[in-house]
């Protein structure tokens, strides 16, 4: 009898085991979980951090890089040389672009 009472109990279980999970699939789906707002804040913090980082970054780029981009400072001109050359009459300003090359034939 005791034999008999094990073997029945393993589908016992199994369909037991499905009626709970059919029960708890219908309730968890009328009654949802609202979000957590842990999620979202987590989620604030860690793009903050991440700007902060990007800041640091950058900041610390522009300290070890930025002389490079400053204009030199204006020097006195030597004696003898003139104050500032005069540009060409047919030069171009800065901000228009510059007319093409004329074609060269081989």
């Amino acid at each position: 009898m005791g034999d008999v009472l094990l073997a029945l109990s393993i589908p016992v279980l199994v369909f037991a085991s499905g009626i709970y999970a059919a029960c708890d699939c219908w309730w968890r789906r009328r009654h949802p979980a609202p979000p957590s707002p842990y999620t979202h804040r987590a989620a604030r913090l860690a793009e903050q951090d991440m700007l902060l980082l990007a800041e640091e970054i950058v900041d610390d780029a522009y300290a070890a890089l930025g002389p490079l981009y400053d204009r030199p400072a204006a020097q006195a001109p030597a004696a003898g040389r003139p104050a500032a050359l005069s540009p060409r009459p047919n030069a171009t300003p800065d901000r228009v672009p510059s007319r093409p090359a004329p074609a060269r034939k081989p």
